[in-house]
């Protein structure tokens, strides 16, 4: 299990606030820094790698720039919690490596709790040891996250086969 800190966000982030279209020609470690600004100006200066996010329905909708699931790896987010994703979000991010939790009860989560990330039951423990229940994630794209993404998972793979 891995444990780190919430931060909480309602329903509807979408891209554009995770990866703001005016530094969209710079590099991700130039767009990170500007991460969800326009919603919680101290997110990327405060976030700590192995922090998660705990958010509300539709979270990523918008256009489908991956930059916007790069900025929270930039950042060392570990986790996104939340009852809905947009799909072209969803595939970014674990292309990406970075784990989505659909989670139907993300929202009880509480700003600044630490949760712990159980990913053999596929759940959210939270600080009162309540267990929220996760909807199941295909082995190849828990494997792609532990991997830390597609283009490393198949430089390993290819690493094997040589």
């Amino acid at each position: 299990m891995t444990a780190g800190r919430v931060w909480k966000f309602g329903a509807d982030i979408d891209t554009d606030a995770l990866a703001p279209g005016a530094y969209m020609k710079l590099g991700i470690e130039a767009i990170a820094p500007h991460c969800l600004e326009a919603v919680r100006p101290e997110f990327a200066a405060s976030v700590q790698a192995g922090d998660v996010i705990a958010a509300g329905p539709n979270f990523g909708i918008g256009s489908s720039r991956e930059q916007a699931a790069a900025a929270l790896v930039q950042l060392g987010v570990k986790a996104v919690i939340a009852p809905s994703f947009s799909g072209l979000f969803f595939r970014n991010a674990f292309n990406l490596g970075l784990l989505l939790l659909t989670c139907a009860e993300a929202e009880r989560l509480a700003e600044g709790e630490r949760v712990a990330l159980d990913l053999q039951r596929l759940a959210v423990v939270n600080a009162a040891g309540e267990r929220l229940v996760c909807e199941p994630i295909p082995g190849f794209l828990l494997d792609m996250v532990a991997a830390g993404g597609l283009m490393n998972q198949l430089r390993l793979q290819r690493g094997k086969n040589r």
